[in-house]
């Protein structure tokens, strides 16, 4: 029985990390995070209408986090229950392709490609349409370096709350009796609706405060242990490290300083500086140092980087599984 299920969760987590590789999220496929996002959408919606006080919004906005999440959670976990009562064949399935949604690393490295391609015949114009769809900061100006500066950026945060994070939540969901699917989903939830109303503009202030905060303390753990893996992977820890305690902590963000300058400190290049957003500049504090420009060969290594630390957390998660039920 013991063997039975170490081979299962062992079997899960490959074929999930394999089918995210190799497949990624298709366009046009159902996925789980458009139905986070559509009871996400009618829940702010019903709660904005309502105009309640900002504690009122605080509080409703509290509800709303723990029903999205506590719901994605259970609903995984009541799916991967009724799939396996149908068939274990069937259950098995349910779980990859669930645990696979969670993951963004074939994602993030089609968004980047796809900027990077036109970039690199020279059509600057479709570079900048094309990075308008990953981005929020406008892009119609960008120049050249900034586009690179802009992808860079990209996939060294999303590293860590795309791909790291919920490898890291499945793999501890691995190690209970709910296995990977109900945790996995649950940080997904809880990013999708940092991404949706965790911003300290209206009208999400109140609102959406309780699941940004969430968000940042549930992607802690997850971020400081990717700096670390990254330091270790670059071959340069002690530099990594020591930018990211110098640089980091000034960035607003809890989790994605730290994320992004790793990936710079990896790469010896400096993240960082003056974004339009709606036509309002704002100025990020600079991570790292410019010892070399930032090319697309560059962002391709931290890439490279997310891979070697994506499949080292895989190697050890699957030996702690392996350890725990005493194989």
């Amino acid at each position: 029985m013991m063997l039975a299920l170490w081979f299962e969760r062992i079997g899960v987590l490959l074929l999930a990390a394999g089918l995210d590789f190799i497949l990624g999220d298709p366009w046009g496929w159902p996925h789980p995070v458009q139905a986070m996002g559509w009871a996400i959408t009618q829940g702010k919606q019903a709660i904005l209408a309502l105009k309640l006080t900002a504690f009122g919004e605080r509080v409703s906005g509290v509800g709303l986090g723990l029903a999205v999440i506590g719901g994605s959670g259970f609903v995984g976990w009541a799916w991967v229950s009724l799939t396996y009562r149908i068939h274990p064949v069937l259950g098995l399935i349910g779980q990859i392709v669930l645990v696979a949604s969670c993951l963004a690393g074939h994602s993030l490295r089609r968004a980047a490609e796809e900027v990077l391609a036109p970039l690199e015949s020279g059509d600057l114009a479709m570079a900048r349409s094309r990075l308008g769809l990953y981005v929020g900061r406008d892009t119609e100006n960008l120049s050249e370096a900034d586009i690179l500066r802009a992808v860079m950026e990209t996939i060294s945060e999303n590293a860590t709350d795309g791909v790291m994070a919920p490898l890291f939540y499945a793999l501890v969901g691995s190690l209970t009796p709910l296995g990977p699917v109900p945790l996995a989903l649950a940080y997904k939830a809880a990013s999708t609706l940092d991404s949706m109303v965790g911003y300290r503009e209206p009208p999400y202030t109140h609102l959406g405060w309780f699941s940004a905060q969430l968000e940042d303390r549930l992607t802690w753990v997850p971020c400081r242990l990717t700096v670390l893996t990254i330091a270790l992977v670059s071959g340069r820890p002690r530099r990594v490290l020591a930018l990211c305690r110098r640089d980091a902590p000034a960035d607003p963000s809890p989790n994605a300083g730290w994320s992004e300058c790793a990936y710079a400190a990896a790469l010896g290049v400096q993240l960082g500086g003056v974004n339009s957003y709606r036509g309002q500049p704002k100025e990020k504090p600079l991570l790292g140092e410019a010892e070399q420009p930032i090319t697309p060969e560059c962002i391709r290594r931290g890439m490279a980087l997310t891979r070697w630390a994506f499949l080292l957390w895989l190697s050890l998660g699957i030996l702690s599984v392996g350890l725990l039920y005493g194989l």
